[in-house]
């Protein structure tokens, strides 16, 4: 009696297939309808925020305890939370979403479908990260560990508010070169074990190589501007100098640059890149 074989595999996808993947969901998120698209990109706003409030309380009392590298990789570490819960979870992050560049670049999305969601994506991603900035404000969890949660938010947002123009789109573009290689390995993955691993140590290299992401910044930032203008009594009790902490050191000194970056790293050193390698339409001889 004659048998069917069937051809099961559980090795992770090849580069070339991991392309196909890539273009195959660039075309679906383009697709998407947009109130599930705003949904989905305040989540991940909320997504990211939750690793960087992981982050920061890793980060407080380890100063004069353990080295600065060392305390860099254990928020990196824990930070990756964020990008986890967005792949696996599901969710529409801006800086993820620049790999849709690989379907646009092969005429399967037009410029508008691109720019569109991505403007989409990252309003969303801004309202699910002061959102939850706000929240934890309003919580008070600043207020832990007799206030040094709050000191350790303060200190990272106004060094971020005050970085100069040039590095911050340099730090983009380095920060976002390594999230959508992040993304990008997912894509090889068979189960969720597989993302998580490939996830991990990619974010943990930008945060604690001191890159900037800039949804990451739409939380780091507003919650020590919370902090700073409706609890001075809170900032009152510290000796820092927050000069650079200002709305005008968050929109201009870091997330315009940072973004900017973001995109030439996530769109132009990955997307691009993997287009040229497995997508690009060549002239057969």
């Amino acid at each position: 009696m004659a048998t069917e074989s069937i051809e099961f595999s559980i090795d992770a996808l090849l580069p070339a297939e991991m392309a196909q993947r890539a273009e195959a969901i660039g075309v679906r998120k383009a697709a998407t309808p947009p109130m599930k698209v705003f949904v989905l990109a305040v989540l991940a706003g909320a997504f990211i925020a939750l690793g960087a409030i992981f982050a920061t309380v890793a980060a407080t009392g380890a100063a004069g305890v353990l080295p600065y590298g060392v305390t860099r990789v254990l928020m990196g570490l824990v930070f990756s939370l964020g990008l986890i819960l967005v792949v696996v979870g599901g969710a529409e992050l801006f800086t993820g979403n620049n790999l849709i560049v690989m379907a646009w670049a092969n005429r399967k999305v037009s410029t508008g479908s691109l720019l569109h969601n991505w403007t989409l994506v990252y309003l969303g991603n801004a309202v699910g990260s002061v959102g939850t900035a706000l929240l934890l404000f309003l919580a008070r969890q600043y207020t832990l560990s007799g206030g040094a949660v709050g000191v350790t938010a303060l200190g990272i947002a106004n060094s971020k508010a005050g970085l100069s123009f040039v590095p911050a789109i340099f730090l983009g573009i380095l920060c976002n070169a390594l999230v959508c290689l992040a993304v990008w390995m997912s894509y090889s993955a068979r189960s969720t074990v597989d993302k998580i691993a490939a996830i991990i140590f990619p974010i943990s290299a930008f945060v604690a190589a001191g890159f900037e992401h800039s949804v990451a910044n739409m939380y780091f930032i507003p919650i020590g501007l919370l902090i700073k203008y409706f609890d001075p009594a809170f900032v009152a009790k510290t000796d820092l100098d927050l000069a650079h902490l200002t709305l005008q050191g968050f929109l201009l000194n870091n997330l315009l640059p940072v973004t900017i970056g973001n995109i030439i790293g996530g769109a132009g050193l990955v997307a691009a890149v993997y287009w040229f390698v497995f997508l690009r339409k060549t002239k057969s001889a």
